[in-house]
């Protein structure tokens, strides 16, 4: 048991005080589903912040309680367009995207406040990261792990798909932003170009998916990528999600080197 650890006021604060390794939450939907949640939806886990917000926060404390550094909150498949299709208004979207950052935000400080006072704890202050999935998450065709888009979907196009998403979620007040299931190069560099010319300085990393372990969903090569990437300021990690296990090891490996 350690000493009681101080606020992490950035990833690479958490990381050092992590011993070198940060521990990002489980899956979301999952845990949800052990509640009864329901989410056999094109909203998929975001329905449970219109529906059951109670159960995201619960899902986050269980989460914390089991030793996860970062929480990654219930927004990935919450989109503006998305609720818009459910009938909701441009305010009751945008205030849902906010709801997933407060209702982390607030479990994550209910932990906190809690095991501080226990003497020895072994438990940092974690982080929270605002979730944003890919233009195909909001399809819902699965086209996030083909990263065929079809005509008509071109940089600006998911620029501006994505541009007031990020907008409200960078203004809740996340420590982090959490691009996830990327599957193509252009949305990587849609994603980099957003976050330099809306001039974020939220510490944020992306995250592609692979199919075959060697490139991205697209076909194009990581190395195509994570060039893009790399030539940026403004994203802090990449990484590797939703995809088979078995290809995770070598493709952290390939990315590190690059």
């Amino acid at each position: 048991m350690g000493k009681e650890n101080t606020t992490a006021s950035s990833l690479d604060d958490l990381i050092e005080k992590a011993g070198g390794c940060a521990v990002i939450d489980g899956g979301f939907a999952t845990q949800l589903e052990t509640h009864g949640a329901s989410i056999n939806d094109p909203l998929w886990s975001a329905l449970c912040l219109i529906k059951q917000p109670h159960l995201v926060k619960r899902v986050h404390l269980e989460y914390l309680e089991a030793g996860a550094d970062i929480l990654v909150t219930s927004s990935y498949q919450a989109t503006i367009p998305g609720f818009l299709s459910r009938g909701l208004s441009i305010e009751e979207a945008e205030s849902l995207l906010e709801k997933s950052v407060t209702l982390a935000v607030e479990a994550r400080d209910k932990f906190w406040d809690a095991v501080k006072k226990v003497p020895g704890h072994n438990y940092n202050r974690a982080l929270v990261a605002a979730s944003i999935g890919s233009y195909g998450a909001y399809l819902a065709d699965g086209s996030e792990y083909s990263g065929n888009y079809g005509p008509g979907v071109d940089l600006e196009k998911l620029k501006d798909f994505h541009r007031r998403r990020l907008q409200v979620l960078v203004e809740s007040g996340p420590d982090l932003l959490a691009f996830e299931t990327i599957p193509n190069k252009l949305e990587a560099q849609a994603l980099v170009e957003l976050l330099e010319e809306e001039n974020i300085q939220i510490p944020s990393w992306i995250c592609f998916s692979s199919v075959d372990g060697e490139n991205a969903p697209s076909g194009e090569s990581f190395k195509e990528c994570l060039d893009i990437i790399n030539k940026s300021g403004k994203v802090n990690a990449v990484g590797i999600n939703c995809a088979p296990p078995q290809f995770v090891e070598n493709l952290i490996c390939y990315f590190k080197e690059r």
